[in-house]
């Protein structure tokens, strides 16, 4: 008898995480590397946020919490929900995790029987397929184009769906490709599925305050109110505050899927970080003047990177609405032989070879489901990126035919 559950046989490690242990082990050794593999933002933790925090605990407020979240955090979610996207749900039907990816893992588990599909658009964050197979449920990828800007389209999605869909699982801004749906975009999406009453919606909201020019953030409970219930809107405060390393994600939605989730968190880790949520708490009541600002930071980053990987032979980049990441093709790449001798046949030789060739480290596309694409995250200096665009120019430019 085995001693290691079967459910592992279908779970693969994250290639993100992995990708950035390469780098740091790299550059351990004292290699010069420069790696644009990790989805947080290079911005410390706003003070005011910081402080608050020093303040919980110089109150005292390090015991346990209840299990779905402290009253004022809860409030304050409910609170943000109705402020920035016109949704209105009470505390109670709000959860608090530690982190996003907690959220999205607890509902999965709450709701997926062996054989239920999930809907995921590719390309995909890592994690979302790997969370749907923990959980014995499967995942229906459907794929997008670069023509479309990595944007599915209500054609695909009517087709994905069938009676055993459970979830549509969205995410936009996306990670890994940037993209992001407009009111017009979306409400294609949500009016194919109300003709879908038996399939639930999770909308992972993470990026929402991270869209660039005129781009306006739009959800689908509120392009859709007719979906409201049977949507779980999650969010978190680590990609907009700056706050990865605090873990709090949170969601709102339907008050029995709600507890439902807060059953399994109960006997899964209870409560998140007490301190975390106070600060958490100050991030979504307190001043939001240093979120314009940090945008205007990442824009100015995205046009940079796009405008030099676009002049890289056989790379083509578009141009992404929101988040802090984008997907270009390498297929203008792949059959060439790298100055290593290596003959570059997928989206993994190609990241590969630009990682022991010139150091840059990136993400393989086929990770995230689509490729031959790589995704660079631009939440670093303009300084690195220059030079990493520099590097890869180079790199492409010694490829052979």
């Amino acid at each position: 008898m085995a001693f290691l559950a079967d459910a592992l046989d279908r779970v693969k490690p994250s290639a993100t995480i992995a990708v950035s242990q390469k780098a740091r082990e790299l550059k351990a050794k004292g290699c010069d590397v420069i790696g644009l593999g990790a989805g947080e933002p290079d911005f410390d933790t706003p003070d005011n946020i910081k402080e608050a925090a020093v303040a919980a605990i110089a109150r005292g407020e390090t015991k346990y919490t209840p299990i779905s979240g402290i009253p004022q955090l809860r409030q304050a979610i409910a609170d943000k929900f109705k402020r920035e996207n016109n949704l209105d749900y009470k505390p109670e039907e709000t959860i608090v995790g530690t982190g996003g990816k907690q959220v999205l893992f607890n509902a999965f588990m709450a709701t997926l029987n062996e054989g239920d599909e999930v809907v995921i658009p590719a390309p995909y964050w890592v994690s979302y397929p790997e969370m749907v197979a923990i959980c014995n449920g499967k995942s229906v990828i459907v794929d997008t184009k670069i023509e479309d800007n990595f944007k599915l389209t209500p054609e695909a999605l009517e087709a994905a769906i069938t009676p055993k869909t459970k979830w549509f699982l969205f995410n936009s801004p996306s990670n890994p490709s940037g993209a992001a749906y407009s009111r017009e975009e979306l409400k294609g999406l949500t009016d194919v599925l109300m003709r879908h009453p038996h399939v639930w919606v999770m909308t992972d909201d993470m990026y929402e305050h991270l869209t660039y020019g005129d781009f306006t953030f739009v959800t689908p409970a509120e392009v859709e109110p007719g979906l409201k219930e049977r949507t779980l809107t999650v969010n978190g405060v680590s990609k907009a505050y700056a706050m990865t390393g605090w873990r709090i994600g949170y969601a709102a939605g339907p008050l029995a899927l709600i507890k439902a989730m807060d059953m399994i968190q109960g006997q899964q880790t209870s409560g998140a970080c007490s301190i975390a949520q106070w600060a958490a708490v100050e991030a979504l009541t307190g001043t939001q003047d240093f979120i314009p600002t940090n945008r205007d930071i990442f824009q100015k980053r995205r046009d940079l990177v796009v405008s030099m990987l676009n002049q890289a032979k056989g790379i083509t980049c578009p141009t992404p609405e929101g988040a802090f990441y984008v997907y270009p093709s390498c297929a203008g790449t792949i059959g060439k032989t790298a100055p290593s001798g290596k003959v570059i046949e997928t989206d993994e030789d190609f990241v590969t070879e630009l990682l022991e060739t010139e150091g840059v480290a990136v993400v393989h596309g086929s990770a995230f489901g689509l490729g031959p694409n790589f995704r660079i995250s631009y939440a670093t200096s303009d300084a690195l990126l220059e030079e990493a665009c520099q590097r890869i120019q180079r790199f492409c430019g010694a490829l052979r035919d």
